[in-house]
């Protein structure tokens, strides 16, 4: 019963990080084309930072957590699973994009918009790439 109730959490909490995986870089998409300091461009680093703090980071936090607490439950011989080492390697890389984000997030908090429009569109597409996988 105890690894039925870590698994809905870590599923719930992945699915609230992976919701904002998929929007966050949309916001970005439209940041990007608007003037800097503008009143839609101050709302969007409103809206990034929001994103990322309340609902993102934590999601992560969560969904690491609640991963390892069933890897626990599981027993660690479970890591010689070829299916558990693509799904770990996939997440490490999940949370490398997660990392990303948040820079660019800061970025853009500070005016910095070291990449276009079109950078912005073709990342948008990572998390989803990343979850298939």
């Amino acid at each position: 019963m105890l690894y039925k109730i870590f698994l809905v959490l870590h599923i719930i909490s992945f699915i609230s990080w992976m919701a904002g995986m998929f929007y966050l870089p949309r916001i970005f998409v439209y940041h990007s084309q608007k003037e800097v300091g503008s009143e839609s461009s101050e709302t969007f680093k409103v809206m990034e930072e929001k994103l990322m703090k309340i609902i993102m980071n934590p999601a992560l936090i969560a969904t690491w957590f609640f991963g390892l607490v069933l890897v626990g439950i599981s027993g660690f011989e479970i890591f010689s699973e070829l299916w558990l080492q693509i799904k770990i390697l996939m997440v490490v890389a999940m949370s490398g994009c997660h990392g990303f984000f948040a820079k660019t997030v800061k970025n853009f908090a500070n005016d910095q918009r070291p990449n276009s429009e079109k950078f912005y569109r073709y990342i948008n597409e990572l998390p989803t790439i990343l979850l298939i996988i």
